[in-house]
């Protein structure tokens, strides 16, 4: 990872480290029927953002959208890498955090997961890549 230019605090939901272009969702997505965990591509009809691909990508969303089921759907994405690389929320979302917590444990593989300050949305969701620390009980967000 290469050092960071501007960095912002963050509170870590799941540990890990990542550095990736950005997506950053129009409205929240559940990841039950809404992505295809084979693929990485939202698959939820409705969705703005239908059959773009989340792959590789720090994912930002503000808040998650529903069922608790979404957490083995994110996490069985993640064991097959076609999942997020890194994941910003504005708000706590226990089942993303779950996902990417069990795919951490069974499977090995972090997918880092953050909640960004309402402050600094502004700022983080219109940079085109980002750089995720999420490591013992401390995390921040920066733009590379």
């Amino acid at each position: 990872m290469s050092g960071p230019e501007r960095q912002f605090p963050a509170t870590l939901l799941a540990p890990g480290a990542a550095e990736a272009p950005v997506f950053l969702l129009a409205e929240p997505l559940s990841f039950w029927g809404g992505l295809d965990s084979s693929t990485g591509r939202i698959i939820d009809r409705w969705h703005p953002q239908k059959d773009e691909i989340i792959t590789g990508k720090i994912l930002m969303m503000k808040a998650g959208r529903g069922s608790s089921s979404g957490s083995s759907v994110l996490a069985e994405a993640i064991r097959l890498g076609k999942g997020p690389a890194g994941i910003v929320l504005l708000s706590r979302d226990a089942i993303v955090t779950v996902g990417a917590m069990v795919a951490a444990e069974l499977y090995g593989i972090a997918c880092p997961v953050v909640m960004a300050r309402v402050e600094d949305w502004a700022a983080i969701s219109s940079a085109s890549r980002l750089m995720l620390q999420a490591t013992g009980d401390a995390a921040f967000i920066a733009l590379p």
